[in-house]
């Protein structure tokens, strides 16, 4: 099948399985690369971990920061599903700083992010990444902007109504009345700028290769791994993500490895139009568009 066909196919199926998609996929070695919409901005959710990781980790580097600084950190005290670790406690712990950015990394805890958004906020992120030179990102607020969502103020049997709410109430310009889902108030970023960020973190860069290594290591540990990775961990491979999910948005970005040598980044960025809260058929669609899209990069 030739390059305009698969794409015209892809872009088909995502529609009728009620999916907006913008995917990228890179040969890291050829800079070869295959998307659709992948210059499209969409809020971030918990794919904004990644960056304060970054962030964190070169702080480390620097001497300004100790990763082994003991932090209080408050409860969560979640009860909605979803959300994990500190988020989830009852009462408060103390944590030293880098096991703080494995919990937010690796396990998506959003407190423990937090915790490490307090000692860099999200303009100093931001300020970071820009003087990294990564660009095509904007860092706005903390993780708990995004807990006080629709989804956590309606009972569990009526959810559908949050999801209902994100998918209708959006504009034409991406603006939304909710703020999260607002893309001039959210955290955000798009297909092409998540892929640049992995290029720069598994290929010489001006990321430092200390840094580098440590949120590679951490996107190793990905314990999330229902969404992208049935499509990319084998024995023959090693598929390292961070995925991020609020409301009607489904992301996940990583690279996978393969035995042979050849590296891809990718990025799956989406929305969903159905108003449900489980949705594996939604996981299962776009692992099979970002796969499709680097079977047939293999190929080239």
């Amino acid at each position: 099948m030739n390059t305009e066909a698969l794409l015209r196919d892809l872009r088909q199926e995502l529609r009728d399985g009620g999916l907006r998609g913008c995917f990228l996929v890179r040969d890291l070695h050829t800079g070869d690369e295959l998307g659709i919409e992948p210059d499209t901005q969409l809020p971030a959710a918990s794919l904004v971990k990644i960056l304060l990781a970054v962030a964190t980790a070169e702080r480390v580097r620097r001497g300004e920061l100790d990763g082994g600084t003991p932090l209080d950190v408050r409860p969560g005290r979640v009860t909605t599903p979803g959300p994990t670790g500190v988020s989830r406690f009852r009462h408060p712990a103390r944590i030293a700083l880098d096991d703080l950015l494995y919990l937010s990394t690796s396990i998506s805890d959003g407190a423990a992010a937090d915790a490490l958004f307090e000692l860099t906020p999200p303009a100093r992120v931001a300020a970071l990444l820009d003087d990294l030179g990564l660009r095509g990102f904007t860092v706005r607020h903390d993780m708990r902007e995004l807990i006080d969502t629709p989804s956590e103020r309606f009972p569990a049997a009526q959810v559908h109504l949050a999801h209902a709410l994100a998918i209708d109430a959006g504009t034409s310009g991406r603006g939304h009345r909710l703020p999260q889902l607002d893309t001039t108030r959210a955290n955000t970023g798009s297909a092409r700028a998540y892929v640049d960020l992995l290029q720069a973190l598994w290929t010489p860069s001006a990321i430092h290769p200390d840094v580098a290594a440590r949120v590679r290591e951490l996107m190793a540990n990905n314990l999330i791994r229902h969404r992208l990775t049935p499509d990319f961990s084998s024995d023959a491979t090693t598929w390292s993500s961070k995925t991020g999910t609020l409301l009607n948005l489904r992301h996940e970005v990583g690279v996978v490895e393969h035995a042979d040598g050849q590296t891809f980044a990718v990025a799956a960025l989406t929305e969903s139009l159905v108003p449900a809260g489980n949705q594996p058929g939604a996981d299962a669609l776009m692992a099979h568009v970002a796969r499709s899209l680097r079977d047939h990069l293999r190929q080239w």
